[in-house]
């Protein structure tokens, strides 16, 4: 008798009830994954990496060890090595990409000096080319950013794929499934219309001005941020196909 298949789960982790997925729940569900959102800001639990077949891990205005003040992290770093460690495909993003970075040993600053926001140009280096998620981006990607801490030195065992003119990581893959972000492709144009316009004037910021900005990117932007998450799914349904790692 044939084993029916099942559809392969992604857990998202939701650090920020300001900072929620956006549209890669629809990018996941078109591309034939199914999510679990947990929002570990709310008391969630976390379930163990070996229950699921992929993870993401979103954003958040704070630091990937401040534990004090956001007691989920040391589960949440947890879940991260764990992943590494059973080869479940993991995609950080922003947040998510420095809690990956302290884990496997990179070094994160807060207030680094890499601050950006609103749509960026991320430049894709020759490493790319032959990575399963962004060998078909081409050599450049339109994105929004909205970070003032950073990665400022990659770990030890990183891939580095992109930098932009301020920040020298923009992305960086550990070993063969797992992969850090600073920039966000679950989130459109439209999102800016919700940033808080009286924190971004002190900065010099015009919300309307990034929002333009940003709306004139967003079709490639759409694009781009869609293959980027296909071909995350397409690692997560690979994953599940070769039984996981139940």
């Amino acid at each position: 008798m044939t084993q029916q298949r099942t559809t392969p789960t992604v857990l998202v982790v939701e650090n920020s009830a300001g900072s929620g997925p956006g549209r890669l729940l629809d990018f996941l569900a078109d591309a034939g994954v199914r999510t679990q959102v947990v929002r570990v800001h709310a008391g969630e639990p976390l379930p163990a990496a070996a229950e699921v077949e992929g993870i993401v891990l979103l954003g958040g205005g704070l630091l990937p060890d401040q534990d004090h003040d956001h007691p989920f992290l040391p589960a949440e770093r947890a879940l991260t090595r764990e992943a590494i460690d059973h080869g479940v495909p993991l995609l950080g993003i922003c947040l998510g990409m420095q809690l990956l970075a302290q884990v496997t040993e990179g070094v994160v600053t807060a207030k680094s000096g890499e601050t950006e926001r609103g749509s960026t140009a991320i430049r894709l280096l020759p490493a790319a080319a032959e990575d399963p998620l962004f060998g078909s981006l081409g050599s450049r990607l339109q994105m929004v950013q909205n970070h003032q801490d950073s990665v400022t030195t990659a770990p030890p065992s990183a891939v580095v794929l992109a930098d932009s003119d301020s920040c020298t990581v923009q992305a960086f893959r550990i070993g063969e499934s797992a992969w850090g972000v600073q920039f966000h492709p679950e989130v459109g144009a439209e999102r800016l219309l919700r940033w808080d316009e009286s924190a971004m004037s002190p900065a010099g910021l015009n919300r309307e001005q990034m929002y333009a900005e940003a709306l004139a990117h967003e079709g490639a932007n759409q694009r781009q941020s869609r293959a980027l998450i296909g071909a995350f799914a397409a690692r997560v349904r690979e994953h599940a196909e070769h039984g996981g790692s139940r």
